[in-house]
């Protein structure tokens, strides 16, 4: 169903906006005709941002705002809000998407845990904790979109401070959730992005030309505008490698080991290593019965 909130001349906040999913996300709103104010840090990616998603508005440059914002800075984020609130009006989405990856070792830099927390978390809930109440109470229809991650639910190993920052802001986001759809009005609801592999600044690491596994960011923005459409809160996206089969596989895995007592991130396990793979060909195996009933069926 069309959303209320993805309507012309409604005012949508996207942290992160200078580039990747954040850029991507606020050139769809302003091609719907939204009124868009993108956040990030300051500097040239940012201004061209800006014009970048002014275009994608057909113009309507009174309608783009692009505001310098640390999202780990509570004053800053607050003045964010007074800023578009000023400029553009009321917000109606609010998608907390700006995030860090620097890289983490469990015992590494202290520096690079504080930074990816305080980005990738407390961004999250700065922006949720500035903005939600004022769109509560406006009674109008909203949406807050927080940018989680797949490795915030099967956490592999290599990049902890990453990992737990963004198991928080899936733990976070449900409880939003919660709380929002309890609330006298229950107008403004919370929905969780998590994106498959994109190709981004983030996940470039020096390469020039997409991967042929990654999608692009418009491809994941375009599958999280259909997903809020069908109501999904977990909006859980593929890519050209991984189907969301294999998704939930090794999500259900993940799970597995605290139900089967298993050891630890069990999924690379040396000893458990035969047991997952097993288990992920169970999933194929069954998805190919399955195609081979519904073909059978279509033969008759």
């Amino acid at each position: 169903m069309p959303l209320p909130a993805l309507s012309p001349s409604k005012v949508a906040v996207v942290t992160g906006g200078a580039s990747g999913i954040g850029l991507a996300a606020a050139k769809r709103f302003a091609q719907k005709g939204m009124k868009v104010a993108i956040a990030d840090l300051p500097g040239p990616a940012l201004d061209a941002a800006r014009d970048g998603v002014a275009a994608a508005a057909g113009g309507r440059n009174d309608d783009i705002l692009a505001v310098p914002t640390d999202v780990s800075r509570l004053d800053e984020v607050q003045r964010l809000r007074e800023v578009v609130i000023a400029a553009l009006g009321p917000v109606n989405v609010l998608m907390n998407n700006a995030g860090v990856q620097p890289g983490s070792a469990m015992f590494g830099p202290t520096e690079n845990w504080s930074r990816v927390i305080a980005v990738n978390l407390w961004g999250v809930v700065n922006g949720t904790q500035v903005f939600a109440p004022g769109m509560v109470e406006s009674e109008e229809p909203g949406l807050i979109i927080n940018t989680g991650s797949k490795q915030g639910i099967t956490t592999p190993p290599g990049d902890p401070a990453y990992n737990v920052s963004k198991a928080a802001a899936k733990a976070f986001t449900e409880a939003l959730e919660h709380e929002l759809r309890n609330t006298a009005c229950g107008r403004v609801h919370a929905h969780l992005l998590i994106p498959g592999f994109v190709f981004t600044g983030l996940t470039a690491h020096g390469r020039a030309e997409k991967p042929a596994g990654a999608w692009t960011p418009e491809q994941t923005v375009d599958f999280m505008l259909k997903s809020l459409e069908a109501g999904d809160f977990y909006i859980l996206c593929p890519d050209n490698d991984v189907d969301r089969r294999l998704d939930e596989r090794r999500i259900a895995w993940a799970a597995g080991d605290i139900i089967e007592n298993r050891p630890a991130l069990s999924r690379w396990h040396p000893e458990y290593a035969e047991k997952f793979a097993a288990f992920v060909a169970e999933a194929k195996r069954d998805e190919g019965l399955e195609v081979a009933a519904l073909n059978a069926s279509n033969d008759d």
